[in-house]
């Protein structure tokens, strides 16, 4: 106990005293996550999906899989970098409802501030009692990448974590 006291002191004297930039924290530190969340509307028989993912990283994993530079802040031609976003996330996000895999209609993208949230939905989903997810989102590009997703259903909350090279999930209502 004493020692990792120690150990989480002395870098926070060291981040204190150093006052290090950004990527120097980063350095430190690398840090490497994805969110989604995902929401069964009863109402309209759909399922709502968002996929957060830090902008930088995702440039870089666009690049790496597309071998092209695209600028997500402020690109130049909006559809081209929308059908990049697109194409990706439907390659490495897969998603099975009781058993059946679905189609995600690609809605939108947005940047907010570091990251870019990127919109799906799926039609006709009347009612749901699995879920089934492959999520490998920028596994290619950084090693340790974690995939946060939340999945609302009738009200019900469930969240898990996979971290690469785990690409399953499967939520139960």
């Amino acid at each position: 106990m004493a020692v990792s006291l120690f150990k989480w002191l002395s870098l926070s004297a060291f981040l204190f005293f150093n006052k290090p930039n950004e990527s120097e924290v980063a350095k430190l530190h690398p840090l490497y996550v994805t969110v989604t969340e995902i929401n069964h509307n009863a109402k309209d028989k759909t399922l709502e999906i968002s996929c957060k993912i830090f902008t930088n990283d995702f440039e870089a994993a666009l690049e790496k899989v597309y071998h092209t530079k695209t600028d997500l802040s402020e690109p130049k031609d909006k559809n081209a970098a929308d059908k990049l976003v697109s194409d990706y996330i439907e390659k490495h996000f897969q998603i099975k409802v009781d058993g059946k895999p679905v189609t995600l209609q690609f809605v939108g993208s947005e940047k907010q501030t570091d990251a870019t949230w990127s919109y799906f939905q799926v039609n006709n989903i009347a009612s749901v009692k699995k879920i089934e997810i492959m999520n490998n989102l920028l596994y290619e590009t950084f090693e340790g990448q974690i995939a946060i997703m939340h999945v609302m259903v009738s009200g019900n909350r469930q969240s898990t974590k996979i971290t690469s090279p785990e690409i399953n999930a499967s939520f139960d209502f």
